[in-house]
């Protein structure tokens, strides 16, 4: 049974034109226009409990509008959107408190005082009894590795250890649906692998769902098996990850080394030419004459040693997107 059910949700905003010039403003001022745009359009996926999935788009594409919609912040145009066996608009405390919503460049903890305070405020909003609420603090900054941080003020933490209190901050209640709008924005390589750790042992610990988005694809990869694509605000892919790269993929990613360098016209003659620097070079090649070319490359070229590889999932994903086509979506989710 799923715990979160979109079925052909939508959303549009009004927004007023405006001709230039000072006839222009009276005219807006007077008798004003407005163009409707589509945010959303008609998007349907079912998510089952303990499921994490990857939410992808480029900018502007409807992710956030659709997780506003999911967690309640905003109305739905058109369509029906249940989680957690509520209707998210309607805002119900027991929706509220099965629920989080965290988003990477955005804060709750109070900036000048100690991360502690903060979860002091969320543990008598979410009404958490005090030693539960003390219990649930030490567990979660164990498996954050945040230490002796809770005690220091939030604006002396550096930034991955302030997105590690925020998370922290948003699961103190114990949500069953956490939805995740960039949560590693702006941080480290370490920091980075740090909170796709813990959601992995999170979810593994107490079988939360994730709804998340990223633009860094190492967040993808690590977590979610199942990964659904946006763009222009319709859903043109929901499937797993090597469904993906089957489907949008029709080449092979061929890395050389070279004895010597070559030009990029000899490279040209046996695929597209991704990267090329002295001795390294990357071609992509169709996957039905990889054989064949592979073959030529090794006789042709002085190759001293040659890896054959799936493209990476953010090119092809960038592919997808520049296409802009709309495909069936390839499962039954």
């Amino acid at each position: 049974m799923a715990i979160v059910t979109a079925e052909n949700l939508a959303k549009s905003y009004p927004v007023a034109l405006k001709d230039p010039g000072l006839a222009g403003t009276l005219r807006h001022f007077l008798a004003r226009k407005y163009k409707q745009i589509e945010a959303v359009q008609g998007v349907t996926f079912q998510i089952a409990p303990g499921e994490i999935v990857g939410f992808l788009g480029p900018n502007g594409a409807g992710k956030t509008t659709t997780l506003k919609m999911l967690t309640g912040l905003i109305h739905p145009t058109a369509g029906r959107v249940e989680v957690a066996g509520h209707v998210p608009f309607r805002r119900e405390s027991d929706f509220l408190k099965k629920i989080t919503l965290v988003m990477g460049n955005k804060q709750q903890l109070i900036w000048d005082l100690p991360a502690a305070d903060s979860f002091a405020i969320n543990g008598a909003v979410y009404e958490i009894p005090d030693a539960e609420l003390k219990k649930r603090i030490g567990e979660l900054a164990e498996m954050l590795g945040l230490g002796g941080k809770l005690t220091q003020p939030v604006r002396k933490l550096s930034l991955g250890e302030r997105m590690k209190a925020e998370l922290l901050a948003a699961l103190l209640h114990r949500p069953q649906v956490l939805f995740l709008d960039e949560p590693t924005l702006g941080l480290d390589v370490n920091a980075q692998m740090a909170v796709r750790d813990f959601l992995r042992e999170y979810n593994r610990r107490y079988g939360a769902t994730i709804l998340l988005t990223s633009h860094y694809m190492a967040d993808i990869t690590a977590l979610a098996e199942r990964v659904m694509l946006i763009h222009q605000g319709s859903l043109i892919y929901d499937g797993g990850l090597q469904g993906l790269l089957e489907r949008f993929a029709p080449y092979r990613e061929v890395r050389l080394e070279l004895e010597r360098p070559v030009s990029r016209e000899a490279l040209e003659r046996h695929g597209e030419v991704a990267e090329l620097d002295a001795h390294q070079a990357r071609l992509l090649l169709r996957r039905e004459v990889l054989v064949e070319k592979v073959a030529q490359l090794l006789s042709e070229l002085p190759v001293a040693d040659l890896e054959v590889r799936e493209p990476p999932v953010e090119e092809v994903i960038g592919r997808v997107f520049e296409s802009g086509a709309k495909v069936e979506t390839a499962s039954s989710h």
